[in-house]
């Protein structure tokens, strides 16, 4: 019996699932669903910001800048930054949780930044392992510190060049993100349903989870796109206090309506 096969092309809520049927010589059906595939960022170029790293590191004298300088261009070859990340349709929104391909997001804060949106954007960005695995094998504290704060510039600089590629693609105005674990509200438990659906992560740029659900290499970053009028960062919601990372200020009230945070008095 020849091998006929028959290809189905379906359009659900926005995305295409390609399924392919064909039958087999013992007469059996056999089915592959094969959904849309993530995208795959593999060459991004980093240009490390001298003069935020300097601000970071609080250089002020001429020899420390001069060695940042010669530190940066040594370890700037290290930096390998990929990125994947896959544009999804939410299937359902509850009080407190969301739910895209079949995989359900709790956090309230998530939920409330969706409110209006349908479509986001799940995303992994990494700056590789040979910068890390460098500063591992150093034994001098002061340069493990900048080499660390230097890796976490690069990652940023990675996120953004990410951020620039969604706005250009899909024509996006505005766009924050969310990570799990940024905040109590959603924790890591999240990073299993976003590492399903983006599919094979690891193969793809070389990230993959621990049994405690942290991310190998450390200098990558997890987390959702999506477009908003007013930007939002997690910091808003975070009470934590002195933190180097801190982008946007506390914002008791907000913390208060989104449910996270009890009125103090």
């Amino acid at each position: 019996m020849p091998d006929d096969r028959v290809t189905f092309l379906l359009l659900q809520k926005g995305r295409t699932l390609v399924r392919l049927f064909w039958f087999s010589k013992e007469l059996s059906i056999n089915l592959i669903d094969s959904r849309e595939a993530m995208e795959i960022l593999d060459n991004i170029r980093i240009r490390l910001d001298m003069h935020e790293i300097k601000k970071t590191l609080h250089l002020k004298g001429r020899e420390d800048s001069k060695n940042i300088q010669v530190l940066v261009e040594e370890v700037q070859p290290l930096i390998r930054a990929k990125a994947v990340y896959r544009d999804c349709y939410l299937d359902s929104k509850s009080d407190d949780a969301i739910v895209v391909e079949g995989f359900c997001f709790t956090s309230r804060v998530l939920r409330r930044q969706l409110d209006s949106v349908g479509r986001i954007f799940l995303f992994v960005v990494t700056i590789g392992s040979r910068l890390e695995e460098y500063a591992r094998a150093c034994k001098d504290f002061l340069k493990q510190y900048y080499l660390d704060t230097i890796g976490n510039i690069a990652l940023i600089a990675a996120r953004k060049h990410l951020e620039d590629h969604l706005r250009s693609k899909y024509a996006l105005g505005s766009i924050s993100y969310i990570s799990p674990g940024s905040l109590k509200d959603w924790d890591l438990k999240g990073q299993r349903p976003l590492f399903s659906i983006l599919g094979d992560v690891k193969g793809s740029i070389g990230v993959y989870l621990t049994e405690t659900l942290l991310m190998i290499p450390a200098k990558s970053l997890s987390g959702i796109f999506f477009p908003t009028e007013i930007p939002f960062y997690s910091c808003q919601l975070c009470p934590r206090e002195n933190c180097p990372s801190r982008k946007a200020k506390y914002n008791e009230k907000q913390a208060i309506e989104y449910g996270i945070q009890t009125a103090t008095h």
